[in-house]
């Protein structure tokens, strides 16, 4: 393992982040599955009511108290408004980034609001009432994120969520019509934005509220305030609503003359493929191949046919696809839709469905689509079961169906309330017990934390009504309620026999984290479309033929294509002496996002053609042997340039003339570990350093600041660490741990403008004065101050247990999808620096990256380095990321070495700030011949001085002597001096 590996393992790992969780999250839906099955063959069929009915489950004292649910309880005697107020935009009594735009969209005024602006109205009423706030606006120009908005009523933001308003962007596919590659397959059509104007309603962005939010207006002037947060808008309407109960279908039909809709064509029937949808909210709501079943309009086996929309990026609350279509004459039209629901097994995936943007009636507003492993065509039955007919007249029209969360979004609420109130006991047990109680001792718990056992009295009865309402939901006793169910017997027997908390208080930890990953898995909408059909009453709707015959038909076919298909050869495959030959050492994702973007860009502008092979990385370095390698590859890990190089196989690419130009698209750092003896051997794609995490509400609860120096760290460690919290620090003490981090020691070693090398690579620095002062600084964290050397970052960061943590940036993102629970909770910031003697403070920190690199038995290596060029090129590795993260969701951001496409990126402001900061403070970690024994002896030395409680400066020294002597050995097999 050479120098710098300490982030080379979780290189190829990152953009996974979301996978890797979800797998783990998957293990513990099939334990809690398992113990599901046993409580409901053990358990009482007939419910749990006795346990709670006739209480006030409100939550009690523990908790939140500014959650939406408290705000209405305080205001619930207040009415509903009486009318509509428009407010005048123009009117504002102040206002912070914003302008007046004339003649824009198609509208002759409209109110500019910047990222960072704000607007400030005075809504004046006679009495204290109730209202819905609707916005019309247009998304401008940006990064291409959803855009985010802060509501303040006279100076305060009224609940958790309505800081975070969210208003979702318009896209669709580029271009005309489906391209094909030359081998036949349809390719996945890129996505653009396709701005538009938009009605939304001020609602919850994670869609546990499914009704837009209520909110209170006291009597007199109110002052409203709407503050940028991500991404500009124009605004054309912002109207206050009154509060009204949405129509039934009958109320709905009954207020059309239904003289005027009659058919006189009752047989027509119109068919819109799914895949041929305009718009959506996501650019990963794209159409997609679907070869699992034969049924799927249009079946395909060899070749990739885009026939269907959805799947499994159509999984999140607020998310939505829009057809156009038209209708030949006014009249009433029913809708079906053939779809698909194999993902959660005895629950609903619950659409919306608005017809030219508004929902008619409360029916739709909630249509379930039910589980089922095979296609089913059906249309919208009213309340008595009776299809439903909705009046349209003769043009064109929209269709949109958008995720909600429907009847479970209630019971998710109550969920995540729970886990936050649980957490919170938890961490108040802790500050008694410490993490690992002594079993023999009372703690007396009930005596000395009284409020505690009744918060778990009352949590088992508010869990025990949510079995309920999951079970009386999906019909049967499901795996989803496995983790409440548990959580639920747990506290009542806590309850019963205080005594037993300590016991079991690492048990009830893990119990908390499994009702939180239940939250994540019921969250889930995912939804498969194959096509809708637009009908009069009388026509004739298609029959969905998936029987036996049609499976192993399409079975068999399937099972002959393998012996035929190349699954490995991208795209379009050319043949040829001026062909490129390029490996990609990623995911079958990233490379078919590639290879669309070589054939429908590159290869176009520049003529040259190019193949993309999906390969392993251990097959490259055979194949460069076997002189049977490509021309390059790209998405290799940060050692491999200076590994081919000294062995005379890798291309010196500083040798071109446009490298210093493209160099300066990048930080120095990066470069580090692709320079050797005076050459330049690889160009980075990526680019990986640690930030500071940091939850800011506990860190309030403790009345501490963030740190901004290691001083200040050991200052509020004695604060932290008395509650029975600790700080997060990378490690190499144990092999438990996922990978080797020794990167904080590095971040010290380089704060004090230490090296690991001298000038040539030729020994090591760490017996430098230097060097052990920084060592010794980073070993103290885990032997004097008994930070944990083996943590799980991610769940003792949502329970609490950690609430400060150093890792790398592209953990936000991990965080962001998988701890809803603790929203608006939790920030990063810049790493701890080193206070020099002018005051400044120095945050230098280690950076890892993936690397493009030429062969130097390449054929065609002046055509690779153009490819090179343009593949790490500012615009193709922003596209690249935008399209990356469309496909594999937003835990999977992609972080590129590129410095223009990296501020372009779809990072809030407030994160974008931090991050442009601490990335200005990168160092580079050089790569030498021999220097897999570094990173080998520094996790040797960390480990005995942790475990064995060796001296800090023999330790090293020690281990310095043999990293040089390895050194020299290779250096000797090289050839070099």
């Amino acid at each position: 393992m050479k120098t710098g590996d300490y982030n080379r393992q979780n290189n190829q790992q990152r953009e996974k982040g979301a996978v890797m969780t979800g797998n783990a999250a998957l293990i513990g839906a099939v334990v809690t599955a398992a113990l599901c099955l046993f409580l409901a063959a053990c358990g009482d069929d007939r419910g749990f009511a006795e346990k709670y009915e006739g209480l006030d489950l409100r939550g009690g004292d523990i908790g939140r108290g500014n959650t939406y649910t408290r705000y209405l309880e305080r205001h619930a005697a207040v009415p509903s408004g009486s009318e509509k107020l428009s407010i005048d935009l123009f009117a504002y009594t102040a206002a912070e980034g914003v302008a007046e735009l004339a003649g824009f969209a198609g509208e002759a005024r409209a109110l500019r609001t910047e990222e960072r602006s704000f607007v400030e109205y005075i809504v004046t009423l006679d009495k204290a009432s109730l209202y819905n706030i609707r916005l019309e606006y247009f998304p401008l120009d940006s990064r291409g994120i959803a855009i985010e908005r802060n509501f303040k009523i006279n100076g305060q933001t009224p609940f958790l969520g309505a800081e975070q308003l969210v208003f979702q962007r318009v896209w669709g596919d580029a271009g005309e019509g489906v391209r094909v590659d030359n081998q036949g397959n349809e390719l996945r059509p890129t996505q653009i934005e396709k701005p538009r104007w938009e009605t939304e309603w001020f609602k919850d962005p994670l869609g546990y509220i499914i009704e837009p939010y209520v909110f209170h207006f006291a009597e007199g002037d109110n002052v409203i305030r709407i503050e940028g947060v991500n991404e500009p808008m124009a605004i054309r309407s912002l109207t206050l609503t009154p509060v009204e109960k949405a129509k039934s279908y009958r109320e709905y039909i009954a207020s059309f003359d239904a003289a005027r809709f009659r058919n006189t064509d009752p047989s027509f029937m119109a068919k819109i493929q799914g895949e041929e949808a305009q718009r959506r909210s996501d650019p990963s709501l794209y159409a997609v191949y679907d070869r699992s079943s034969g049924a799927t309009e249009p079946a395909s086996v060899a070749k990739i046919k885009l026939n269907m929309i959805g799947g499994q990026s159509w999984r999140v609350s607020g998310q939505w696809i829009e057809w156009d279509f038209a209708v030949p004459e006014d009249g009433l039209y029913r809708f079906a839709v053939k779809s698909r629901q194999n993902y959660n097994r005895g629950f609903v995936s619950s659409r919306s469905i608005l017809i030219d943007g508004e929902i008619p009636c409360r029916e739709v507003a909630a249509a379930a689509f039910r589980y089922d492993n095979k296609w089913r065509l059906a249309g919208f039955q009213d309340g008595s079961g009776d299809e439903m007919y909705f009046p349209l007249t003769k043009g064109e029209h929209t269709f949109r169906l958008q995720a909600t969360l429907g009847e479970m979004g209630g019971m998710l609420n109550t969920m995540e309330e729970s886990v936050f109130r649980l957490n919170e006991i938890y961490r108040k047990i802790l500050v008694l017990t410490g993490p690992e109680p002594d079993i023999y001792r009372d703690y007396r718990v009930d005596v000395v934390y009284p409020e505690v056992v009744t918060a778990m009295e009352l949590e088992s009865r508010i869990l025990y009504k949510l079995v309920d309402d999951l079970t009386s939901y999906s019909g049967e006793r499901s795996s989803q309620s496995a983790a409440a169910l548990i959580l639920a017997r747990q506290l009542e027997v806590f309850a019963r026999r205080p005594d037993k908390i300590p016991r079991t208080l690492v048990n009830f930890k893990n119990n908390i984290s499994a009702l939180g990953d239940s939250l994540i898995a019921l969250a889930q909408s995912q939804l498969d479309i194959d096509y809708l059909v637009i009908s009069a009453a009388e026509a004739k709707l298609p029959r969905v033929k998936e029987n036996f015959f049609t499976a192993a038909f399409h079975e068999i076919a399937s099972f002959l294509a393998s012996f035929f298909v190349d699954y490995n050869n991208l795209g379009d495959v050319y043949e040829g002496n001026d062909v490129v030959e390029v490996w990609m050492l990623a995911g079958r994702d990233q490379s078919s996002i590639l290879k669309s973007m070589i054939d429908d860009t590159f290869t176009p502008e520049t003529g040259i053609r190019v193949n993309v092979k999906l390969v392993a990385a251990d097959a490259v370095m055979p194949a460069v042997v076997a002189g049977t390698g490509p021309d390059a590859a790209i998405t290799v890990q940060q050692g491999d340039p200076v590994n081919y190089a000294v062995r005379h196989a890798a291309l010196d690419i500083s040798q071109f003339e446009e490298f210093a130009e493209l160099a300066k698209q990048f930080d120095d750092s990066v470069f580090v570990p692709f320079r050797y003896a005076g050459g330049v051997y690889g160009l980075p794609e990526t680019q990986y350093f640690h930030v500071m995490f940091y939850r800011k509400d506990i860190f309030e609860e403790l009345g501490i600041k963030i740190p901004d120096t290691w001083d200040d760290l050991i200052r509020i460690l004695p604060v932290i660490q008395k509650n029975s919290m600790n700080v997060g620090i990378p490690s190499v003490a144990t092999t438990v741990q996922t990978s080797i981090d020794f990167s904080n020691f590095l971040a010290h070693l380089y704060q004090r403008h230490g090296s690991l090398y001298n000038e040539n690579g030729s020994r090591t620095l760490l017996d430098s004065e230097t060097a052990i002062e920084a060592f010794d600084v980073y070993t103290k964290f885990f032997t004097h101050y008994k930070t944990p050397t083996v943590f799980d970052f991610v769940n003792r960061f949502r329970t609490g247990e950690m609430p400060l943590a150093f890792a790398d940036y592209t953990n936000f993102n991990t965080l962001e999808v998988f701890a809803p629970e603790i929203r608006g909770l939790w920030g990063f910031a810049r790493m701890p620096g080193l206070k020099k003697t002018d005051g400044t403070i120095d945050r230098s920190v280690p950076t890892g990256t993936l690397a493009s690199m030429i062969f130097s038995n390449a054929k065609n290596p002046d055509l690779a380095w153009v490819f090179l060029k343009w593949w790490v090129s500012a615009d193709t590795q922003l596209r690249f990321g935008r399209e990356l993260e469309s496909v594999m969701g937003a835990a999977a951001r992609y972080p590129t070495a590129n410095y223009e496409a990296f501020t372009r990126l779809s990072w809030g402001s407030e994160e974008m700030t931090v991050l442009r900061e601490q990335r200005s403070w990168t160092v580079g970690t050089p790569e030498a011949p021999g220097g897999y024994y570094v990173s080998r002896h520094i996790t040797n030395a960390v480990r005995r001085v942790i475990n064995e409680g060796e001296d800090t400066r023999e330790t090293l020294l020690d281990y310095s002597m043999l990293i040089n002597d390895e050194l020299i050995k290779k250096r000797k097999e090289f050839g070099l001096e």
